[in-house]
């Protein structure tokens, strides 16, 4: 006996390119529909087919009216909340020494309500034209970056009871960007919400812990999963002249960092590395600055021209698909890029779980790893093998670079035993195995 079809509706600010929350959405997606489900999109920006997608501008994050909200929300800036009163003077009529400086204009509040009612319908109209049964919220009730999207998905479920799986990536108490601001109010109702239909899934312990002592909640722990049941397919043709296109010279290391360029991510210890190991070698930047600005950037340019150390920034390079830049030059997929690097650098100082950590294991390549909190807590215990230092590059860090560069058996030992451990671990089979019981629980089934 089959078990019957149902229809699951991701609901997220985005669902395109390469974000970390847009790559776990098509796994599942993936697995769910191996199982013989449908799915379906609602997001202000999606690149999924518009038969099974529907999008509402106002609930992508960079919209410009939630730009504004956020800026309002999150300045933690006096001067911002003195022009506040100052525009408003329902507010400095009230106002009296001791009262609190973190405001929130009544326009703002006006304005974001208008737009959860906006988007509530949005979301009654999604339910209704693809008949969904179960929804799954990426990451849009977990970090606060479109207040009127979480709160209107919150009444959304409130109304109507729809069975939720509230997957959780990067949580407010996690950025200090978040702490100081107007809308705790917002934060406490639906960042996260605490409905009785949703079932929480986090992607690590520390977040499980977290949102168990503050809020009460029980959770789910699901990692970042890649699929390694199927390993990839050998290098092609395409490929042959990667090294050539990114200017690694004859005689030269590749190192690859394959990430965006932002603070968090510590590409100044790769910087810094290269520099101190005293051997022919470039640093590759895989991907752009993306929506976080390019000051970052310009920082470690800046701090690459004063160690004499060689960055190649090969955003436009490295894309989705495979094709031809404006000026003729080769595009590549992050696949076709990493069998070629002779070490992965991921020195981040945050992350929620590690994809690109997953990543290097997939293509077996050797990888060079800050100890941040996670992978402390969820992945080295597993036992992976690899080169790690803690906070800042040590003399016992570049010695073990060192060996692992000139010992390729070495490194093909230890890819050959974080691939089959993260088989063992982080696999879509133990994805599907999860989303299994996770799903049964929704329906009310025995699993």
């Amino acid at each position: 006996m089959t078990n019957p079809s149902h229809h699951i509706g991701f609901i997220s600010t985005r669902f395109a390119g390469t974000d970390g929350v847009s790559l776990e959405t098509q796994k599942w997606a993936a697995i769910f529909e191996r199982l013989g489900h449908q799915c379906f999109y609602f997001a202000g920006e999606c690149d999924r087919s518009s038969d099974q997608s529907q999008v509402t501008p106002e609930a992508f994050y960079r919209h410009p009216e939630i730009d504004k909200i956020n800026q309002q929300a999150y300045s933690g800036s006096w001067t911002v909340t003195k022009k506040a009163r100052s525009e408003h003077p329902e507010i400095a009529a009230l106002q009296k020494d001791f009262f609190s400086i973190y405001v929130r204009p009544p326009q703002m509040t006006r304005r974001v309500n208008e737009l959860k009612e906006h988007i509530k319908a949005e979301l009654y109209k999604f339910a209704r034209r693809f008949e969904v049964e179960i929804l799954v919220i990426e990451n849009a009730v977990t970090i606060p970056l479109n207040l009127p999207l979480g709160l209107a998905i919150t009444e959304f479920i409130a109304e109507t009871g729809y069975p939720t799986i509230a997957h959780h990536h990067d949580f407010h108490w996690e950025r200090q960007r978040f702490q100081v601001n107007c809308v705790g109010d917002y934060l406490a109702a639906a960042f996260p919400p605490t409905l009785p239909s949703i079932r929480h899934v986090v992607i690590n312990s520390l977040q499980a812990q977290q949102i168990a002592s503050r809020y009460g909640v029980t959770s789910r722990v699901i990692p970042n999963v890649m699929d390694f049941d199927s390993p990839p397919p050998a290098p092609d043709a395409y490929t042959q002249n990667i090294r050539a296109d990114f200017g690694i010279e004859q005689g030269e290391y590749f190192f690859l960092q394959p990430t965006r360029v932002i603070q968090r991510k510590g590409i100044e210890h790769a910087v810094e590395l290269v520099r101190r190991l005293g051997v022919p070698a470039k640093l590759v930047i895989s991907h752009a600055s993306g929506d976080e600005g390019s000051d970052y950037e310009q920082r470690v340019r800046e701090y690459a021209r004063l160690l004499d150390v060689t960055i190649r920034f090969e955003a436009d390079q490295v894309q989705d698909e495979r094709g031809l830049t404006i000026d003729g030059k080769r595009i590549y997929t992050l696949g076709d890029v990493y069998p070629h690097a002779d070490l992965v650098t991921y020195p981040s100082s945050i992350e929620g779980f590690g994809n690109a950590f997953l990543e290097a294991v997939y293509y077996r390549r050797p990888i060079l790893v800050n100890n941040y909190s996670i992978y402390e807590v969820d992945i080295k215990p597993k036992g992976f093998r690899a080169v790690w230092f803690d906070g800042f590059i040590s003399i016992d860090t570049l010695k073990k670079v060192r060996e692992i560069l000139l010992n390729p058996a070495e490194a093909q030992a230890w890819a050959e035993e974080n691939y089959q451990l993260a088989k063992r671990y982080f696999s879509f089979t133990v994805l599907e195995r999860r989303l299994q019981s996770i799903l049964a629980d929704c329906l009310g089934q025995q699993v």
